[in-house]
């Protein structure tokens, strides 16, 4: 039983259909294809909203940090949460990729930034004084590092204290389908409708091989002949981006991201009641297809042992990810692992 990370799971057999009807005839290249543009459409009815410019990359890595790179100088700064992906594993991209942008971290529990900690880094901000490095973005993730969410409210709040202050507001969504699931609610209301700018759509955990979507609403638009520059490069800008089209196209058609990422967030809470039963103590809430488990060490042991494998995890707890090809049956050969 493999609980590492949802990355490990293979494509939908949709996705790989998908590639194979686009692997005929001859295409434009970089993304002035048939298949990119019949994505802008699918974009806009799933967004709600014509008001946006998309990119598409292999990688989320790549998305955060090109999309960051447009909106903080080399000389400024990014606001996000001690655990965020950006700083804990992305070795640096977001600052590589703008030629020396700092990021600039901020407590919370549970990965989630805290509102008072936010209001004091936004209050001391001041771009006149030449000694200070200040924030020009603040970066969200939906799910967290810990697999918890923002609300739409939440992150209407703290977007509105962003903007306030000047900064554009971005959000990590690698796994945005799984946030929307457990927060109930549509992209629209989690995304430009809250006050987000740019948001970095992964479709790759969900069931894709390699797509995420940079997308630029409103004002952010501005940015967009600056994205197209900085993925040419950076070596992000697809020849054949209709393959990786051709991915978001049938996850999005049909909502298929939004019911993988149900059923595997339902495995979640599945997964998180068989610890429960069995005397184990969560270390976050389950909002999306992650659990947190405090587990003594004889226990993570024996588990690794039997050739399960998960991660452990910053805080003294051990993270298991459940993705759509887990089954019942992988539940079930799990609890007998517990005992």
């Amino acid at each position: 039983m493999n609980f590492a990370s949802d990355t490990t799971a293979p494509a939908h057999p949709s996705v790989l259909d998908a590639l194979s009807r686009a692997n005929h005839g001859l295409e434009a290249s970089y993304g002035s294809d048939t298949i990119t543009a019949r994505l802008r459409t699918l974009v806009a009815r799933t967004f709600g909203t014509d008001d946006f410019d998309f990119w598409l990359t292999a990688s989320g890595t790549a998305s955060n940090a090109l999309a960051l790179s447009c909106f903080c100088p080399p000389t400024g700064a990014i606001l996000c949460h001690a655990e965020a992906h950006i700083e804990r594993d992305e070795r640096g991209a977001p600052e590589f990729f703008s030629g020396g942008g700092k990021l600039r971290l901020l407590p919370g529990l549970a990965a989630k930034i805290d509102q008072n900690a936010l209001r004091a880094a936004l209050a001391s901000i001041d771009h006149g004084f030449v000694h200070e490095t200040p924030a020009h973005v603040l970066s969200l993730t939906n799910l967290t590092e810990c697999g918890t969410i923002y609300s739409p409210d939440e992150v209407a709040l703290y977007a509105q204290m962003a903007h306030a202050a000047g900064l554009t507001v971005h959000l990590d969504g690698a796994r945005f389908g799984n946030a929307l699931v457990s927060a109930g609610c549509d992209p629209s209301e989690m995304s430009w409708r809250a006050g987000v700018d740019v948001l970095t759509f992964g479709l790759t955990k969900t069931g894709a091989i390699g797509c995420e979507l940079i997308l630029l609403f409103g004002k952010a638009r501005s940015k967009f002949e600056e994205l197209k520059a900085r993925a040419k490069r950076s070596g992000h800008m697809p020849p054949k981006m209709r393959f990786l089209a051709a991915q978001a196209e049938v996850m999005l058609d049909g909502a298929l991201w939004l019911r993988l990422s149900s059923y595997s967030n339902a495995m979640a809470l599945n997964l998180a009641g068989l610890f429960a039963d069995a005397g184990f103590r969560l270390a976050h809430p389950v909002q999306g297809n992650e659990v947190f488990v405090r587990l003594p060490e004889d226990a993570a042991a024996a588990l690794q042992f039997a050739g399960v494998k998960f991660y452990s995890w910053p805080g003294g707890s051990y993270r298991f990810v459940t993705n759509w090809t887990t089954t019942e049956d992988d539940l079930a050969a799990f609890k007998a692992l517990l005992g």
